[in-house]
């Protein structure tokens, strides 16, 4: 008797194991089937949660740093939300982000006000987060724009910290964008040859000057990355053109 209880033990744990792990692996499959545009914006949150925290605690220069990796990041993915819902673009960029980034740069920042401000924004970027997952797809050609957008944002943080002197800032952001460009240079080079070319090989110049020398020339390498900036800027302008003309 005893032995046909383990036994049936055996079987019902087995099944339950095999219940579960099938459970598993579709929550996994459903996160994974998640849009591009709805992960892409999802991604951002983490910065202003950072920053309504380091405001909480009264740490202004760990707000900045947060709110600064809030705008880069965003910039990568505005165009979702201008799309789906010009007034909460409005309100995120124009209003609550201007305003927070002026009272932090205050001599004598209003932390109360600030951090007012910043779980103001955070709410509303959960509608936006909200308005997105809702909606019906956009064309895919809005995901290329956005993705060309997210992998220049780090490419757009290399001159500031040169001008303010961070080279190690400068070099991780330089550092990041060569590694996600690879997930996009084939776009690139499919929307124009001359231009994938012209950023290829002025990768290549900037990683020699910023990144192989132990003291860079801070205006040359300033000087290189624009050179890079511009072609990239220009296929990000002709992508938007396309993305505009064609119907959401």
């Amino acid at each position: 008797m005893m032995n046909v209880m383990c036994r049936l033990g055996l079987v019902l744990f087995t099944i339950i194991a095999g219940l579960t792990a099938q459970s598993s692996v579709a929550g996994a499959q459903a996160n994974s089937s998640e849009r591009f545009e709805i992960s892409a914006v999802k991604a951002v949150r983490p910065f202003l949660v950072d920053t309504t925290a380091a405001i909480q605690q009264g740490n202004v220069a760990r707000a900045k740093e947060a709110f600064d990796a809030y705008d880069s990041a965003w910039n990568g993915i505005e165009v979702y939300i201008n799309v789906r819902s010009r007034a909460l673009y409005q309100v995120l960029e124009l209003e609550l982000q201007a305003k927070i980034s002026k009272g932090l740069d205050a001599p004598q920042p209003d932390m109360s006000a600030l951090l007012s401000d910043a779980q103001v924004m955070l709410a509303k970027y959960d509608e936006a987060i909200e308005v997105v997952a809702n909606a019906p797809p956009l064309n895919p050609i809005y995901d290329e724009l956005a993705r060309l957008r997210i992998v220049r944002a780090y490419l757009r943080e290399v001159n500031p910290a040169l001008k303010a002197g961070n080279i190690a800032k400068a070099r991780k952001s330089f550092e990041s964008f060569n590694d996600q460009w690879f997930d996009i240079e084939d776009f690139v080079r499919a929307q124009s040859l001359d231009a994938y070319v012209a950023i290829e090989r002025g990768m290549l110049a900037v990683e020699d000057a910023l990144l192989m020398t132990e003291k860079p020339a801070v205006d040359q390498v300033m000087s290189l990355v624009t050179a890079v900036m511009t072609p990239y800027n220009a296929i990000v302008a002709e992508v938007q053109r396309q993305a505009r003309a064609a119907r959401p």
